[in-house]
């Protein structure tokens, strides 16, 4: 998985995976026991916490709503609170920032819809404020209010603070292919760098925006909005919160949709290197698509993937060496670390490749990096004034805490560099490095690969990109088959995530599922 785009480009902006200097999707990173196995995980399964409410949670769970008018039409806000630490309820709160624009009719009202658009870090109340809350159907905005809540450490929810703008411009352009001793301390500094700031800046929350934790939370929202089940719509990262609630809270999980799912029972080194796996697929895609045109940079008609792959990759290391003007005015050209942001920014939906044709071409034919520099700001949520939204910082904080990281040493990068080129010759060398980001991170991970099954949880519709570049596919089947009540939709196309990007099949099965409670048939297939 991001930004104050457009409302297409906020959904997918929730998609992050090897949180480093490239933002990319739902990695979960940090220790050098990352060398938990898929078989390891497999034997290790989220356990419901107790139906009962403990009473030291009570004050939490009897807390009411208060809304007020947050600015934007048709939306209402309120703050509710839950505690810092699960495990000791007296020992402070968080303050959770919550919107809504209710039902408007006709037909019986059918109680709240959460969504949330992934990341980790991705605005859930940007999200239904600039997007779901407005271009759902029409027929789901009827009947259910659209309920958002920024998780613990993301945006309005207390968020975690790392760099400031300008050191983030220099963290987003350190290259991350290094060629040499020197690159590699390089990088290896920006990593620890990062991670000292949100040490420093954000040392109460660090320890506590973990998943599991967040998933509570919105247990506690559910019960101060009076829902007595949770409905919920996830895309991408959101897919793993939303399964971790029905993991944690099944008899209280309504109609879940997970889109673009993930894998919770893989460790961050297979996570990352599915992913780039994904991301060359969609490549492949675009490039086929690029060929056909006759300002495609990459080659002509009859140019094979594997070949624009490879002039794609060439440019990159011109850029490594020299990069070009940007007209930017804040002084920033176009590198190999910001120019492969861009290009990835433009594989989370085929809307994108014209835009990203045309920037590879000023870039490539003219030496004007300015299309791929607006590419790569979008992704990391960057404005005009040269300020960062809060994404990268949260991304990185959720999965440095979920799971031990992939890589523990530049050494063992090294040696995993091979694996990652093969998945993807274009992005693999990239991706590896950035699986080192959360060998750094200043308090160890509280999570690990776990199978979710949520045993007695009303269906739960899973739905499976086959060409997805940031939650491959074998993700969707492999959670499927875990949550014990999965009806598996898979939509067979580009693009990451699959309800409301044109597809009627898919948007019907899940209208029909949230309207009228009736999930699809497992297995069924979409074009």
């Amino acid at each position: 998985m991001h930004t104050r785009r457009s409302s297409r480009s906020l959904r997918i902006g929730g998609t992050l995976l090897a949180t480093a200097l490239l933002a990319s999707a739902c990695s979960l990173g940090a220790s050098t026991s990352a060398a938990t196995s898929p078989t390891t995980a497999a034997a290790v399964a989220l356990g419901a916490l107790p139906r009962a409410t403990p009473a030291a949670l009570s004050p939490y769970y009897g807390q009411k709503a208060r809304w007020r008018s947050c600015g934007v039409p048709g939306f209402e806000c309120t703050t509710l609170k839950a505690p810092l630490d699960y495990d000791k309820p007296a020992g402070g709160d968080v303050r959770l920032a919550v919107s809504r624009k209710k039902a408007t009719g006709p037909g019986k009202r059918l109680g709240s819809l959460f969504v949330n658009p992934g990341g980790p870090g991705g605005s859930a109340v940007g999200y239904v404020q600039a997007y779901a809350g407005i271009g759902y159907p029409a027929e789901v905005r009827a009947r259910y209010d659209m309920v958002a809540v920024d998780p613990r450490g993301v945006a309005r929810s207390e968020p975690v603070k790392c760099l400031d703008g300008r050191a983030m411009d220099t963290y987003t352009q350190t290259d991350s292919t290094p060629d040499d001793a020197r690159e590699t301390t390089e990088l290896v500094h920006a990593y620890k760098k990062f991670a000292e700031a949100c040490g420093a800046h954000s040392a109460r929350l660090l320890r506590h925006v973990s998943t599991v934790e967040t998933a509570r939370d919105m247990d506690i929202v559910r019960a101060a909005l009076g829902d007595a089940k949770l409905n919920y719509v996830g895309a991408s990262y959101g897919t793993f919160l939303g399964a971790t609630y029905a993991g944690l809270f099944p008899g209280r999980s309504g109609r879940l949709v997970l889109d673009g799912a993930m894998d919770p029972s893989l460790p961050a080194r297979r996570l990352n290197l599915d992913q780039t796996a994904g991301f060359e697929t969609a490549f492949q895609s675009f490039a086929k698509d690029c060929v056909q045109q006759p300002d495609c940079p990459l080659g002509a008609k009859g140019t094979p993937s594997a070949g624009a792959g490879r002039k794609l990759k060439a440019f990159f290391k011109k850029l490594d060496a020299h990069p070009i003007p940007t007209g930017d005015a804040d002084g920033r050209t176009l590198g190999e670390a910001l120019a492969t942001t861009g290009v990835i920014a433009a594989m989370y939906d085929e809307s994108s490749w014209a835009q990203l044709r045309e920037a590879l071409s000023s870039a490539m034919k003219k030496k004007d990096g300015a299309g791929l520099l607006v590419l790569a700001d979008s992704y990391y949520e960057r404005d005009g004034d040269g300020r960062y939204s809060n994404l990268m910082s949260a991304n990185a904080a959720v999965n440095c805490l979920d799971l031990p990281p992939a890589y523990g040493s530049p050494e063992a990068v090294e040696k995993a560099v091979p694996a990652f080129e093969k998945a993807s010759p274009v992005f693999g060398e990239g991706l590896a490095w950035a699986s080192l980001s959360c060998a750094y991170w200043p308090v160890g991970p509280t999570g690990e690969p776990h199978r979710i099954e949520a045993r007695g949880a009303a269906p739960i519709v899973v739905v499976g990109t086959t060409r997805d570049p940031a939650t491959p596919y074998r993700w969707a089947r492999a959670l499927a088959a875990q949550l014990s009540s999965a009806r598996l939709l898979t939509y067979e196309g580009d693009g990451h995530t699959a309800y409301g990007r044109g597809s009627a099949c898919i948007d019907s099965a899940i209208n029909a599922y949230l309207l009228r409670g009736t999930p699809p048939v497992d297995g069924k297939r979409c074009s």
